[in-house]
């Protein structure tokens, strides 16, 4: 995808500023070199779901391997000043840059893969001047696409199996948003776009008809859908709102005879405003009086999840769904909230063992939920028979889990799952790259949409509510949360030691 926007331009300073100013630092302190572990995450699920679909991976896999700094990137970078005037970065920092190989390991969940909160979705072990720069590209690709990707499943949930068609390229943010949203809605379940572009290039199936404007460039109806019939009998959805919905019904089933007649078939009529529960039953009773059972009819009009779960307790006669601008925004939630923190980092000092022993990190917050999870961290998740019935966060520093794990909730230690020994189970990260050379191949987006299926397919219906779904159990593992809670007790106790060094008292 990135290719076929953006050429072969290179896209390293897709990245905010600060990302390159702690590489130099980095640099300029003698820590660049060392190994250390990033996570990509996200706290809360968008939509107020009961879990989300992780994509993005692919067009971040693309951008790993051309990952860069072209001699042009590193003359525009020679000229940024600081606020002396005098050069931001040294050119010996610059030459490093230029040299600048990726050695590191990425592992990440599969696309279409249904995942959680705290859960890693990639993580990033290598150097840490290399795993900084990969940041801000990596949230970015993987943030947007999995918002729509998990909108796109809610809508294709709602429509209960029924076709949804993406039809947001005219709303989306900007052609690169389009596309991105074209490929996750697709992914997330939609069964076809109206983006061409995104037809062509992800082989999407594209569908479309016309519009209000074809109508209103005849004299009539009735002349427009027999022009519309004749130029494509094969392609006849007729949009039946311009005038009058019902009389467009009765001009479509007109035409529909006619295009009979010469051997072909109405394939169906289209509803863009009004009541449309009301117009729909209405239409299906005029088509199968007139004949034509077998006609579809699809709907737009600023539809979503919670609309289309509405016409259907409605009793709405909807065969086709097509949505657009609310999926391809992530209306209600603009962005999935993805963050990247470091979790580990090797000590090269310690002379004892071979590169250094390694370090948990935590970040500390006066928010619960933003406080960070410690260590290498993989996600194994639990089944019984066909059921997915808990994840487990453990971290692969501190060796293998028991076999009989304990699952604490991040944000409730009382919140325990006990898991019996021998429970069926599977790891969710994977490995993409090793020392920086790909040994994953992604899937084809096809097989991508059909994960995303059979995934829901694997949990509890109370999960997949729509409104206050039920709370999948997700936990760390005994040791990794006793870990984190010691981590934390010892750095609040550095802040509070700090800060009474300084004469201030601690907060009550």
């Amino acid at each position: 995808m990135l290719n076929d926007l953006y050429g072969p331009t290179s896209l390293a300073l897709l990245t905010d500023l600060y990302q390159l100013t702690m590489a130099y630092g980095y640099w300029k302190s003698g820590t660049w070199d060392r190994e250390a572990v990033f996570l990509l995450h996200f706290r809360k699920p968008p939509f107020a779901s009961g879990y989300t679909i992780a994509c993005g991976l692919d067009p971040a896999i693309e951008f790993i391997e051309r990952f860069r700094y072209t001699p042009e990137d590193l003359d525009y970078l020679a000229t940024l000043r600081g606020n002396d005037g005098s050069p931001l970065f040294e050119t010996a920092f610059l030459d490093v840059l230029r040299r600048l190989e990726l050695t590191c390991d990425i592992d990440a969940i599969p696309e279409g893969t249904a995942v959680f909160p705290h859960q890693p979705l990639l993580r990033v072990r290598g150097p840490l001047l290399q795993a900084q720069l990969l940041e801000t590209p990596l949230l970015n690709l993987i943030n947007f696409q999995t918002l729509i990707a998990t909108k796109a499943a809610r809508v294709c949930l709602a429509a209960q199996g029924e076709p949804v068609l993406e039809f947001g390229l005219r709303r989306a943010q900007g052609i690169d948003g389009a596309m991105a949203a074209s490929r996750a809605a697709y992914a997330g379940g939609c069964a076809a776009t109206s983006n061409v572009l995104a037809g062509k290039h992800f082989g999407i199936p594209v569908r479309g008809t016309h519009a209000h404007s074809w109508v209103l460039s005849f004299d009539s109806e009735l002349e427009a859908f027999e022009a519309y019939a004749r130029a494509l009998p094969n392609n006849c959805v007729f949009l039946v709102d311009t005038f009058d919905t019902l009389l467009g019904v009765r001009h479509a089933i007109e035409i529909g005879r006619r295009l009979r007649a010469r051997g072909h078939e109405m394939a169906g009529i289209r509803l863009d405003s009004g009541d449309l529960a009301w117009l729909s039953i209405e239409a299906r009773r005029l088509l199968d009086e007139g004949g034509f059972p077998r006609v579809q009819i699809v709907a737009s009009s600023e539809l979503d999840e919670h609309l289309i779960e509405s016409l259907k307790l409605q009793g709405a006669r909807i065969a086709v769904w097509g949505v657009g601008t609310k999926l391809v925004t992530g209306d209600e939630d603009p962005a999935l909230g993805g963050v990247y923190k470091l979790t580990a980092i090797r000590d090269p000092r310690e002379p004892h063992e071979p590169g250094g022993a390694w370090k948990h990190k935590v970040k500390l917050s006066e928010q619960s939920v933003k406080i960070t999870t410690p260590g290498l961290l993989q996600v194994r998740r639990f089944s019984q028979g066909a059921e997915f019935i808990a994840d487990m966060i453990w971290d692969e520093l501190l060796g293998t889990p028991p076999d009989a794990p304990t699952l604490v909730d991040p944000n409730d230690l009382t919140r325990r799952k006990e898991i019996a020994a021998g429970t069926p189970s599977e790891e969710l990260l994977v490995p993409i790259f090793r020392q920086g050379r790909r040994v994953y191949d992604p899937p084809p987006l096809d097989a991508v949409r059909a994960r995303t299926l059979d995934q829901l397919g694997h949990f509890h219906s109370g999960i997949k509510r729509l409104i206050n779904p039920h709370q999948y159990p997700v936990g760390l593992e005994l040791g990794l949360f006793d870990l984190k809670t010691q981590l934390i007790l010892e750095a609040r106790g550095h802040v509070h030691a700090a800060a009474g060094a300084h004469g201030h008292g601690e907060h009550p």
